[in-house]
């Protein structure tokens, strides 16, 4: 019998809320989750890492910077791209990003601050670095991020997620596609600079859809798994919605929804029926 292919199976917005912490953890415990980014500039980050740290230490999983430029408090002043101590919505951002108009200094400032509030919590450099609504992809913002890693850690240590998927693949899996498609076209210059820089990278993203009810996430995940690719990274958003949640961001039921699959029995029944297996990158 052939060896199981592999995938990172990666959860966004780790310190968002103890709700998305305690649901991430449970599901790491549990060997479904193999990735997590964190969102360093919220409370929950710094509350929850250590306790993290402790779980990386008894289960297999990379732990990365969910770097965040949209819509929370920044850690920093953030001149010329916060309003009134909120980062922009993400339409604004992207609007910035293809005229040109982002101020590059304030956003290289609060990279290297959310990296420094990831360091000083874990106690290390992250794993990966990826993007709060896919932040990091965009045009100016890239090539920023990859200086900062490249001039921080060495070659080939830390990951970088990329969004890009052939468009043959977007297309044969009928969910999330508009989506999908408007992303990959936004990194498309991304995994050239990183390579160029030493920085490893995905060749498979997957994992957009438009978190409604129909179809279920069990067939989102399923057609999710399709596809070819030798580094296949999923995202995905589980949680459990708390106040604290409600009060920051306006994804909500999806999460339970996401959570819910990703716990049961059904979402190992569909990885061994494609042959894959949750995996760190390094493994990959």
């Amino acid at each position: 019998m052939p060896e199981p292919g592999s995938l990172v199976l990666c959860a966004d917005d780790y310190g968002l809320s103890d709700g998305i912490c305690d649901a991430v953890d449970a599901l790491i415990a549990k060997g479904r989750l193999t990735a997590t980014g964190a969102m360093t500039g919220l409370p929950a980050w710094r509350r929850r890492a250590q306790g993290l740290r402790r779980l990386a230490e008894q289960y297999p999983v990379d732990v990365g910077l969910h770097l965040t430029l949209t819509d929370q408090r920044p850690l920093t002043a953030a001149a010329g791209l916060a309003d009134a101590g909120a980062l922009p919505p993400v339409g604004r951002l992207i609007r910035g990003a293809l005229t040109g108009s982002l101020p590059r200094e304030s956003i290289r400032d609060e990279l290297g601050a959310q990296l420094d509030a990831f360091e000083d919590a874990w106690g290390g450099p992250p794993d990966f670095v990826d993007g709060h609504q896919h932040a990091h992809v965009l045009p100016g913002i890239r090539r920023l991020v990859v200086e900062e890693i490249a001039r921080r850690y060495p070659p080939g240590s830390v990951w970088l997620r990329t969004c890009g998927e052939p468009l043959g693949s977007i297309l044969r899996r009928r969910i999330g596609a508009a989506k999908a498609q408007v992303v990959s076209t936004l990194a498309a210059g991304l995994p050239g600079l990183a390579a160029r820089n030493a920085i490893p990278t995905n060749d498979s993203f997957r994992g957009f859809y438009d978190f409604g009810e129909t179809p279920p996430y069990a067939e989102v995940f399923r057609r999710c798994l399709a596809g070819p690719g030798q580094r296949i990274l999923l995202h995905c958003h589980p949680g459990r919605v708390d106040a604290e949640l409600r009060s920051l961001d306006s994804l909500l039921e999806p999460r339970e929804r996401e959570l819910a699959f990703l716990a049961s029995d059904e979402c190992g029944v569909l990885l061994d029926a494609a042959g894959l297996r949750p995996a760190r990158f390094r493994d990959l």
